[in-house]
Formats: C-alpha cells, sequence, structure tokens
C-alpha cells in the first residue's frame, strides 16, 4: 500500500508502491554520444456450505501446507454444511430451537393496555401469555437497530423466541440490504451463543413486500446469517464447530425463483469466504506461489469453464514487465503472474471483461520502510485484497456460470521487501507499455505491479477492465474505513459498478479524475514519478494507472484500502466480491 499521506509521525497506510530496482529491469543505457536514457425456494431445502461450498471439502490447508517460516500451517477444518428453506407456515406451528422475528419501530408500538398493534406480534405475544409485550417494556426494546432480546420458553415448539430491530420503517427497498443481512448475522450470533441446530426467520410486517423485495430480503438475511456463521479458525489450536444446521424463512415467499436467489446467495457467499481467509492468511504462508495455486485451484476445479496460465519471472521479462519485476526483485519468494479466463461453457461471447486485482502479499514500503505508529506494517498481509476479491469473484462466477460473457482475472503477485537486489528509490523502470517511472517511493509499489497488470489486461482485447486495489492511504482519510473509492473518465461504467454495488450491499464513491494533479506526477528524467505530493493522493494515484490503460477500453479503478479490513472483528471483510460477482452478471444479461 502506498504512504503519500502522513499524518504526525505516522507513516500512513496509503500504498505507494516504488519500484527500485536493480539495473536488469529493462532500464538501459543507450551508447549514443549524449548518454541519452532509452527504457527498453420452495419448502425444500437447499444445501449450502457457507465456508467452501461447491466441490472444495477443505479450505486452503492443504495449499498452504508448504510453509516452513515459524512452521505455521493452517488446520484442515470440514466446511459445514447449512440447509435453507422457505416455509408457508404460522409462526407458532414452527418447531426447533430459535425463532427469530425482525422488527421495526413500528412494529413495537402498544396501545393503551400495552399490547402490540402489530398482528403478527399481537398472535405471537397471545400465545406467549403476554411475556413478549411485558419484557420488551422491562427491556426497553423499541426496535431500533442493533437491538435484540431473546425469550426462552418452554412449552411451545421454538425453545427461543428472539425479537431483533431492525430500526425505523419503512424498511421496504433495496437500500435497506443492510439491515437485513444485520438481522441475518444476528441470527448466527444467536444460533452460536445457544448452540442451536436449526432456526427460523420472520418479519413482523412483510405482509405488503413485492415479490421482488421478498427475494432481495431473503438474500440478504442468508447473506448475513451465512457469513455471521463463519469463522476463519485455521489457525488457532482449539476451535468449535459451528452447530447451526438449517435455517427457515417463514413467509417470505417460495418457488423455484427464491431457490435460484438463495442458491446464487450461496455461490457469492462462498467467494467471499475465500476472500476472506486469503487476506487473512498470514504472509508466511500466503507467498505469491501459494497465491498463484489458490487461482489454479479454481481452475482445475471448474474446468469446464475455467483456464490458468501462471507466469514466472522469466516470462514476465519476455513481456517487458518492468515495472512489475522492479516490485519484486527484493524478495527470495518469486513472483508470479497470475491469469485466469472464464468462458460460459455454451452460447457465444457478446462481452469481454477483465478483472484486475492488485497482489502484493506483503509490503514492507521497500526502502521508504513503513515505520512509526500507525504505519500498519503489521497488516501488510492486506495489500493483496484486490487480488482477493478478483479471485473470490472467480470462485462465486465458477458456480453461477454467467452466459455470454469472457471473464478474464489477472493478479500480478509479489512481495515489496528489502534486499541488496531490490528497487532502490530514484532507480527508473520502463513498464510493457514502453513508459518509463522514475521511483521516488518504494512504498508507492502497487501502482506499479498494477501497470504491467493493466497493459496485459488491454491486451486480453478486452472491452471493459475493472481494477481493485489497496492503494492509498488518502482514500482512507477521505471516504473511511466502509466506503471504497472509485475513478474512471467513464460516466456510464461508473453507473453501471454503482449500480452493482447498490444491489450487492456495498458502498462505492465516485471521486474525480483531476487531471491539472498530473503535473505533480511528472520527472524530469523519465515519463513519469511513481507518486506525486501529500495532496489529493488517491488521485494522482488513479491518474498514474490511466497511463497504462488503452484509450479504447472502458476502465474503472476501486481504491478499497478502507473497507478491505475491520478493524474491530480484526479481520478480512471480503469487500468488493459480491459487487464483482453482481456486475458480471449484469454485462452477461445486457
Amino acid at each position: 500500500m502506498a504512504a503519500p499521506i502522513r499524518l504526525a509521525s505516522c507513516s500512513s497506510l496509503t500504498l505507494l508502491a516504488s519500484t527500485s530496482s536493480s539495473s536488469f529491469i529493462f532500464t538501459k543505457f543507450r551508447s549514443i554520444p549524449n548518454l541519452r536514457f532509452s527504457f527498453s425456494v420452495s419448502t425444500a431445502a437447499i444445501s449450502v456450505n457457507p465456508l467452501f461450498c461447491s466441490r472444495r471439502g477443505k479450505r486452503m490447508a492443504h495449499t498452504v501446507a508448504k510453509a516452513t517460516l515459524g512452521l505455521t500451517h493452517p488446520a484442515e477444518i470440514e466446511s459445514p454444511k447449512i440447509s435453507l428453506a422457505t416455509k408457508d407456515i404460522d409462526l407458532v406451528d414452527w418447531k426447533g430451537d430459535i425463532l427469530a422475528v425482525g422488527v421495526t419501530e413500528k412494529d413495537m408500538i402498544k396501545d393503551e393496555n400495552s399490547k402490540f398493534q402489530n398482528l403478527l406480534l399481537k398472535k405471537l405475544d397471545s400465545q406467549l401469555d403476554g411475556l413478549l409485550s411485558e419484557v420488551s417494556t422491562e427491556e426497553d426494546f423499541t426496535g431500533r437497530v442493533g437491538q435484540s432480546t431473546v425469550l426462552r420458553l418452554s412449552g411451545l415448539g421454538t425453545k427461543r423466541v428472539s425479537l431483533i430491530g431492525l430500526g425505523k420503517p419503512p424498511i421496504t427497498s433495496s437500500s435497506s440490504i443492510s439491515a437485513y443481512r444485520s438481522l441475518g448475522e444476528s441470527v448466527a450470533s444467536s444460533a452460536k451463543a445457544s448452540q442451536a441446530n436449526n432456526v427460523a426467520v420472520a418479519l413482523a410486517s412483510s405482509q405488503d413486500f413485492t415479490p421482488e423485495l421478498k427475494l432481495t430480503t431473503a438474500s440478504a438475511i442468508a447473506t448475513g446469517a451465512l457469513l455471521g456463521t463463519y469463522e476463519d479458525n485455521r489457525f488457532k489450536s482449539e476451535s468449535k464447530k459451528p452447530s447451526l444446521k438449517s435455517i427457515d424463512f417463514l413467509n417470505l415467499g417460495g418457488g423455484p425463483e427464491l431457490e435460484k436467489k438463495l442458491k446464487y446467495t450461496e455461490y457469492v457467499c462462498s467467494g467471499v469466504i475465500l476472500g476472506k481467509e486469503l487476506v487473512n492468511a498470514p504472509p508466511n504462508v500466503l507467498t505469491p506461489g501459494v497465491l498463484a495455486e489458490e487461482a489454479e485451484k479454481i481452475a482445475s476445479t471448474y474446468s469446464d469453464v475455467f483456464s490458468a496460465k501462471i507466469l514466472d519471472t522469466e516470462q514476465c521479462k519476455e513481456l517487458k514487465m518492468g515495472s512489475f519485476l522492479g516490485v519484486a526483485a527484493a524478495s527470495e519468494n518469486p513472483p508470479k503472474f497470475i491469469h485466469l479466463c472464464y468462458k460460459p461453457p455454451t452460447g457465444s461471447i457478446k462481452t469481454k471483461l477483465a478483472l484486475v486485482g492488485k497482489g502484493l502479499t506483503f509490503d514492507s514500503g521497500g526502502y521508504n520502510i513503513k515505520t512509526g505508529p500507525g504505519c500498519l506494517i503489521e497488516l501488510m498481509k492486506f495489500d493483496m485484497g484486490g487480488s482477493a476479491a478478483v479471485l473470490g469473484a472467480a470462485k462465486a462466477l465458477a458456480q453461477i456460470k454467467p452466459p455470454g460473457v469472457e471473464v478474464h482475472f489477472i493478479v500480478a503477485a509479489c512481495e515489496n521487501m528489502i534486499s541488496g537486489t531490490g528497487m532502490r528509490p530514484g532507480d527508473i523502470l520502463t513498464a510493457s507499455n514502453g513508459k518509463t517511472i522514475e521511483v521516488n517511493n518504494t512504498d508507492a509499489e502497487g501502482r506499479l505491479t498494477l501497470a504491467d497488470a493493466l497493459v496485459y489486461a488491454c491486451n486480453q482485447g478486452v472491452d471493459k477492465i475493472v481494477d481493485l486495489a489497496t492503494l492509498t492511504g488518502a482514500c482512507i482519510v477521505a471516504l473511511g474505513p466502509s466506503i471504497a473509492g472509485i475513478f474512471t473518465p467513464n460516466d456510464e461504467l461508473a453507473k453501471e459498478v454503482v449500480a452493482a454495488s447498490e444491489v450487492a450491499g456495498e458502498r462505492l464513491w465516485r471521486l474525480p479524475m483531476e487531471e491539472s494533479y498530473w503535473d505533480s506526477m511528472k520527472s524530469g528524467v523519465a515519463d513519469m514519478v511513481n507518486t506525486g505530493g501529500r495532496q489529493g493522493g488517491s488521485i494522482t494515484a488513479a491518474l498514474f494507472l490511466k497511463q497504462f490503460v488503452d484509450e479504447k477500453v472502458e476502465w474503472l479503478h476501486i481504491d478499497m484500502a478502507g473497507p478491505v479490513w475491520n478493524d474491530k472483528k480484526k479481520a478480512a471483510t471480503g469487500f468488493a466480491v459480491p459487487t464483482l460477482v453482481q456486475w458480471v452478471v449484469a454485462n452477461s444479461s445486457s
């Protein structure tokens, strides 16, 4: 991650990748007199595996077992399976461990006799002899977001009844995905706490929902529950197996459309979890070579729609990837250039897309080493978050199999380390499109790897490219930890990706590509430097990337440095996988 923003004494989290590489990285003196430089559902249950559904039974363990540093090997953990089912029955007739009811603040309004006005809650409360209204009053439960209460019961079909707050109504649009996802997460949390095997979920006010909204709502709840159940315990000496085996959705519709939607949700969640596991894996385990093996595993598992090509150092030299190899030069772990290609099993290709992810499996900062409080060097395993999103999307799309679209998944994977062979501040690198870059900061390495990856993507004949990177601390300063910044000169592509993010429930914000800022990126001895000044650092980073994209190709850059990591949970988020999948699927049907 670059570090152009420095607050107080902290070297910031920006992903400025400097590429000072030794002279063999395609930078040569030209023998000319003046010493010029030249740079060469129905009621039937749906089987769901939230950790790694599909044909893969174990999580990454056998792949990364080669790691020897620290003698750390991830445990082989069986992936639990959760059955999703839809049922159209009365709540009081359901039998199981937990009946969870999502309620708005309006649903919790009571009459002058302290009785619920909401018909569903009124009926449920009657079955409980008024206990539900009594407890909600005593605990001041009003249905606010984040509130929940659980009643342990006897004599009924369910052992527990839980009310979970959804906030102010109306919760009746796709923009409220986060509220229903939180409901699913609360359900998973309650199931863990009580070691519940089966749970039912209902809404106090779903009678006015359109069929489309019921699909969206069920999918959001399922997403929250599946991801909330998942825990990455591969590197813990002891771990508990999740107890949850099934989730029933009550009165949220049914039939093949809902079954298809829940299956889609399952596939996306499997991709999100892969993305989380890749980012969570420590850098002594997830090296560039192991990341390449994970990509190859996707291709081999889904060989009906995927092919893989992994380029080594010599092959990258043949393609003149001096910018990428400059970053990789200091590490003893060799770089790997990853290229997966998805082609639908049948039908013609209407659109060709590329997803390009930054793949720094560890970023020390190089000679501009990350130092001081807040530099986050201990978290620089997440500097490959862009590649994790790309590979997570690949896994999901391999199962969804969208028609009519060809997708290239491209990652230039390496480490940014320090050694006598590494790039230095002041070095000049030559990218594969012939443009030269003066390295003025070795901690602005991500853009250098992306430069050659973007050139390669354009050479695949694609129509559109989306690249993703934990690129700049400046973007975190601007948008905080929950929102990713997007940059593109193409308004239509911006609308496409933002629309996909809204469906996926992820937050993006478009930032300007101010061309006048390019002045700060000019070099006196090369075509450009790799980082500008402190001001507008995320904008100048995007302008840098633009230099390596063919003008005929639509291109959008996502700076996901903020939302890649959850500080509270101290774990990866799997951010951008749902958005990428939705964008590809939307292009397949357009």
